[in-house]
């Protein structure tokens, strides 16, 4: 007997577009994972782009190249090489899309091991979940219930060249369950694996008479195979994604440092195309292709050209200001164009340190009516054994 329930409508909102196989029609315009609306590229797992951790979910989604911590292992892998401590362990929790649904939310692990002076290993573990589920029959009869989730596994190595470059390596195992034949197709957990590539530079300066840090860092993350949901069926991208960023450390004495840093995204898949009524291309390219042809061509597909592609990069700047190495206020805004996704937000945080305790908190402030991601909270606790102690 087949199941089906009302709340698994808004439980599946955002996926319409990327699953219609499994995804009930709305009348609203649907909204991915990570709170962008239809216009956005779709691929599948877009849990994978949701920023984690706190410190830069409160500089507007700033983190390629700010001061490395556990966390760079969703950031920027190869920052891992310049941490501080034998051994550190982060946990971020985030209710998610709480505007739409009540109970999503996003968890993350993160742990890094420094295996010598130059080589540190890094592992992370994240888990969407997307709520529970009644299942109810057509006659109204429960059904149990359900919990769809999506999850990541990662595995990094870093390696440091020099004093002031490194080089990071990430492999990552992808598990998608959306459903539980909800519909009238058979569908089936999605896998797949991926892998990311980072670097990571920087080098001591003098800015206005004062000690200061200039940095710079790249991840190219989730280069991977396709994923499907049902046998034999339609094959989907991975959200292949290139981050550029800077960030320059200004110490302006011993207790008072400021940092401001600026992320460039864009999603290297295929641009959908123009299509006439009867579903012919009538400007752009097909996205029926290989994910190294995708990859490549994201740079050349989108219909209106070049105009179109700048339209796809994401704009992060934020900034962070830490008083004695204790206490930290972050602010930043991010900014995706409406024709991609529409998101736009201004972000706050506070971070505080104890001895080898660190705690984050990071506050989306936006309308609601404006953004789904409105009023979302971050929090984040890092534990650094064998930094050096103040």
């Amino acid at each position: 007997m087949k199941f089906f329930t009302l709340k698994a409508a808004s439980i599946f909102f955002y996926i319409i577009v990327v699953l219609p196989s499994i995804a009930f029609s709305q009348s609203s315009a649907s909204v991915n994972s990570n709170g962008a609306n239809s216009t956005a590229i779709q691929t599948a797992v877009p849990f994978l782009l949701i920023t984690p951790d706190s410190r830069s979910g409160a500089m507007g989604e700033a983190g390629v190249a700010v001061s490395p911590d556990v966390n760079a292992n969703f950031w920027n892998p190869s920052k891992l090489a310049f941490i501080e401590g034998d051994d550190n362990i982060a946990a971020s929790y985030s209710p998610w899309l709480r505007s739409l649904v009540p109970d999503v939310s996003l968890s993350y692990l993160s742990y890094a091991h420094k295996l010598d002076d130059r080589n540190t290993f890094g592992a992370s573990l994240r888990y969407f979940n997307l709520g529970t589920i009644n299942l109810i029959n057509e006659q109204q009869v429960p059904g149990g219930t359900y919990i769809p989730n999506e999850f990541s596994i990662d595995g990094s190595f870093a390696r440091k060249f020099g004093n002031d470059f490194s080089l990071g390596l990430t492999l990552r195992y992808i598990h998608s369950s959306l459903s539980n034949g909800i519909s009238n197709e058979q569908v089936k957990p999605g896998n797949a694996v991926a892998a990311d590539v980072s670097l990571f530079y920087k080098k001591s300066i003098q800015e206005f008479g004062s000690d200061a840090t200039f940095a710079f860092g790249t991840n190219i993350s989730n280069i991977g195979s396709k994923i499907s949901y049902t046998d034999n069926g339609t094959k989907y991208f991975l959200p292949t994604n290139l981050k550029l960023g800077i960030a320059n450390t200004l110490n302006i004495d011993e207790t008072n440092q400021f940092t401001f840093a600026l992320d460039f995204n864009k999603l290297m898949v295929p641009t959908p195309p123009i299509l006439d009524s009867n579903g012919n291309i009538v400007k752009g390219k097909s996205t029926d292709v290989s994910v190294p042809a995708g990859i490549f061509g994201s740079f050349t597909d989108a219909p209106n050209g070049f105009s179109e592609e700048l339209q796809e990069i994401t704009i992060s700047p934020g900034l962070e200001y830490w008083y004695n190495k204790q206490f930290a206020l972050r602010a930043g805004y991010f900014y995706q164009n409406p024709n991609k996704g529409g998101l736009h937000y201004f972000t706050l945080g506070t971070g505080f340190r104890y001895d080898i305790f660190a705690f984050d908190f990071s506050y989306i402030a936006a309308s609601q009516q404006e953004s789904p991601l409105a009023n979302t909270l971050r929090f984040t606790l890092m534990v650094n054994f064998g930094a050096a102690k103040k």
